[in-house]
């Protein structure tokens, strides 16, 4: 790989021209001050005649050498100064040795001045630039106050919290040189007698907005990884009072080394804002279950199927089965696993869950160990219109897995379902109850193999939910459009999904529901304008919110257990539902409901049949 290539910029230049100039003068100087009640010799005066270059030429070399015109000393920790200490001492002895072997050396109590001299001299010029260059525009435009192309202005930035993340990343947006650390701001109010890092604390999270003006902050950075989600929404809103752009830093821990550090600075997002806080993983557990096992994933192109790919990876199977029927998702994430797990065997398997043929070759050759079932139609309103292909999918495909999972003795069965199952208004929701049902009739049928089922409500950022729909609104429309004022929903990360439902396999003995703890509710209306706010504007000012009435089959309010279904739990984030039997006429049921959809596209019918199954298909009364 070719080496970066060191660019002189002005400041560089500066510097190495500063630098040889007083090697020199601080060599003259060292001579007046030993020789200052004498007069200087005549054969001193010509052996610094003959030897002045020895000087030059010695401190370009050494200097450049040991890095003094590698690090940006505007920002440099104390013990960076360390260098030049090093860099004066070892040309200080380099010269006198090349002098002794010239033989015109000058009296040892000259280089003892001369030293002293040059590392005052080589240090005070770059405190100098490290005390004004934040507060003097004139010598901040002389030096290139910028970029390290000295192009564009530093950002000035506000770092929320002082604590161990606050100095981590103070450390390191003096390395990087785009941003200037000004102040830090923390509601521990014994920090505010303290700096960090050389950044005074100034106040607590009220005063943000006040101070952000006095300093003309461009940018907040919060680097409070500890805090809780009630804590950063809080603090966020404040910020968003101000004009600046705020950001964050995730904090990322490695057990493997024991220690923990910040990540890249990045955007505030949507999930900052939920109320959410870190979850708590059984990761041995989840590994001893994993590790050298091969594992199907169904649907493992989608939103949830590829983050489930994702985690499942990092816990080393021997091999990951990605079964879809979209060729193009899949492919990409093949190549994402591949990158990132060289080490891990990944196969791509084209197929529908509805082709029972294709799924039986699946399990013939491949015998998965463990199946992930997440291959589903999830849209309501589309399920809605297409009643008969959302049980050909969401009932069937699950039968079909479920059934070959069985037969082939695979050791668990995982269905990924959601919090619409419970007592459903639409299709998807009612199909998705189905598949419940399914799942559980399967074990009680093949009790070689543990079949559970996983709850959980809206995925954020998932395909085709409301985050990315909002987002391509305020990009395009210029407006966001929620169905109702009073709507609510739970919502979940990806990542937080996948990881409860790898956890819950731990977890799962055969016949259970699991439900994921989904917290509170949130208003659809406050996550469109917290939205609006994150694209930097004004909900109803600059963006507004338009109602435009609830959707057919959709409720005001989701529910997470049936009144049946009795809670327990040995995890905090996840609820163990006891099930009651409804799986008695299961397989009777589905060859009638069979034959009613290969008979005509009749919905009405549909409904019907699909109430009497499970007794759950009610209308919306809100």
């Amino acid at each position: 790989m070719d080496k970066p290539i060191r660019r002189i910029t002005p400041k560089k230049a500066f510097l190495v021209a500063y630098d040889v100039i007083a090697s020199i003068i601080a060599l003259f100087v060292a001579t007046l001050i030993f020789y200052a009640d004498t007069g200087i010799p005549p054969d001193i005066i010509e052996r610094f005649k003959t030897t002045w270059f020895i000087y030059l030429l010695s401190s370009i070399i050494v200097y450049v050498l040991v890095g003094f015109y590698d690090h940006m000393w505007a920002y440099a920790e104390s013990s960076t100064y360390l260098i030049l200490v090093a860099g004066v001492t070892f040309q200080m002895l380099l010269s006198l040795i090349i002098t002794q072997l010239m033989d015109q050396r000058l009296p040892f109590q000259i280089y003892v001045i001369y030293w002293f001299l040059l590392l005052t001299a080589v240090a005070a010029i770059r405190l100098v630039y490290r005390l004004t260059r934040p507060k003097n525009k004139l010598l901040g435009s002389f030096w290139g106050d910028g970029d390290r192309d000295g192009r564009r202005p530093l950002i000035r930035v506000m770092v929320v919290g002082a604590g161990m993340a606050g100095s981590q990343l103070i450390t390191e947006l003096r390395r990087q040189g785009t941003r200037i650390p000004i102040c830090a701001i923390d509601d521990n109010v014994l920090k505010q007698t303290y700096k960090v890092n050389g950044v005074p604390v100034l106040g607590t999270r009220e005063d943000i907005p006040r101070i952000a003006e006095d300093h003309n902050i461009d940018e907040i950075i919060l680097a409070i990884p500890s805090a809780s989600s009630k804590t950063i929404r809080s603090i966020i809103t404040i910020c968003q009072q101000t004009k600046c752009d705020i950001k964050m830093v995730p904090f990322l821990s490695s057990t493997i080394e024991g220690r923990a550090n910040i990540g890249p600075v990045r955007d505030v997002n949507i999930e900052d804002l939920l109320g959410r806080n870190p979850i708590n993983l059984d990761t041995q557990g989840i590994s001893d279950r994993i590790k050298g096992k091969t594992v199907l994933v169904t649907g493992g192109g989608g939103s949830i199927g590829s983050e489930l790919c994702r985690q499942i990876a990092a816990y080393t199977p021997n091999r990951i089965l990605i079964f879809d029927i979209y060729e193009n998702n899949a492919y990409t994430l093949q190549l994402d696993l591949n990158n990132m797990y060289p080490f891990i065997k990944t196969n791509i398997l084209i197929g529908s869950v509805r082709d029972r043929e294709r799924l039986e070759e699946v399990f013939r050759e491949w015998r998965p160990d463990l199946v992930y079932h997440a291959a589903a139609h999830k849209h309501v309103p589309l399920m809605e219109d297409n009643p008969i292909e959302a049980v050909k999918n969401n009932v069937y495909g699950t039968f079909n897995v479920a059934d070959i999972a069985g037969k082939y003795k695979t050791s668990k069965f995982v269905l990924i379902s959601t919090d619409k199952a419970v007592n459903p208004t639409n299709v998807m929701g009612a199909t998705k109850r189905l598949a419940e049902i399914t799942t559980l009739a399967m074990d009680v049928k093949y009790p070689e193999t543990t079949f559970a089922a996983v709850r959980f409500g809206n995925v954020l950022n998932s395909h085709g939910s409301v985050i990315p729909l909002f987002k391509k609104q305020i990009e395009t429309q210029r407006r966001v459009t929620v169905t109702h004022p009073d709507i609510k929903r739970y919502f979940m990360t990806i990542a937080e999904a996948s990881s409860l439902v790898i956890q819950a396999c731990v977890f799962a003995n055969g016949g259970e529901i699991f439900v994921l703890d989904m917290g509170q509710p949130v208003k659809i209306v406050d996550l469109a304008a917290d939205l609006i706010r994150l694209s930097g504007y004004k909900p109803n000012v600059d963006i507004p919110i338009q109602f435009i009435g609830l959707r057919p089959g959709e409720k005001m309010e989701e529910e997470l257990f049936l009144d049946e279904e009795k809670i327990q739990t040995d995890h905090d984030d996840i609820f163990i539902l006891d099930q009651v039997n409804t799986s008695e006429r299961l397989e009777t049921e589905l060859i009638q409901l069979e034959k009613l959809i290969n008979c005509a596209p009749v919905s009405a019918e549909l409904d019907e049949h699909m109430c009497s199954l499970i007794g759950l298909l009610h209308p919306a009364t809100d």
